[in-house]
């Protein structure tokens, strides 16, 4: 969102024209009582999870998808950056990985637990759906060309740790979908009209359990929409 406040008319418009059965939100940038009042979704059940002006996630499941949503947050969550919801036997979560720029140690930290985890709800049986801003761009072919650097977010050792938790038993869906995309971005930078020219990263994804990815017709980037520095990314399954 880099901002819900800011775009609090974009996101109503396009909750109104898709009706997601489960929205993701990141960088929501507001404490729940922030929250504009046209974002409450009457037709959802929702967990804010943000702080004042930094970070926040949320999480929003469609009535007619569940009568029950069970939310939680896992052990290592930090600077609201994860909220889970059970449905059934699967588990969503909408997640924001931290930047790292100003702690890497940290983002690290964050992502070898989050592998932990996923690890343990695949032994425990349960389908996952791990929604959001990763901060990590899986490969080269995942930044274009002209903004490959040996910088923050396309470092060896935080693509081996993405890696890792695809290994947990996840897919990347947005790949699998289109595996030979080399122009499959979902963030540019802010300025030089990088967006229209897609000069970006791919720093979204759509991680699956191969029993819901199975499914999947289509797991796309909505680039046209909003006006955030990241575009929505949408993956479609039947259920």
């Amino acid at each position: 969102m880099n901002g819900i406040r800011a775009r609090a008319a974009q996101l109503c418009e396009w909750v109104a024209q898709e009706r997601p059965d489960v929205l993701c939100l990141q960088e929501l940038k507001a404490e729940p009582t922030q929250i504009p009042e046209e974002c409450k979704l009457a037709d959802y059940h929702v967990f804010w999870h943000g702080l004042r002006a930094y970070s926040g996630v949320s999480l929003h499941v469609h009535r007619n998808l569940a009568s029950e949503v069970v939310f939680t947050h896992p052990e290592f969550d930090m600077e609201s950056r994860i909220v889970t919801a059970q449905i059934g036997n699967a588990v969503f979560a909408s997640i924001y990985v931290p930047n790292g720029g100003k702690d890497y140690a940290a983002k690290l930290k964050f992502f070898e637990a989050l592998i932990a985890w996923s690890r343990r709800m695949h032994d425990a049986g349960r389908e996952l759906v791990l929604c959001g801003d990763y901060n990590i761009t899986r490969a080269d072919m995942d930044v274009h060309p002209r903004e490959r650097r040996p910088v923050i977010g396309q470092r060896p050792e935080e693509r081996a740790l993405f890696e890792k938790l695809l290994a947990t038993g996840l897919v990347d869906v947005g790949r699998a979908k289109d595996p030979e995309n080399a122009d499959l971005f979902t963030w540019w930078a802010p300025w030089r009209n990088m967006r229209q020219r897609n000069i970006g990263w791919r720093l979204d994804y759509v991680l699956a359990s191969p029993s819901i990815a199975a499914r999947a017709e289509t797991c796309v980037v909505a680039a046209h929409i909003g006006t955030s520095d990241h575009a929505p990314v949408v993956m479609i399954a039947p259920a």
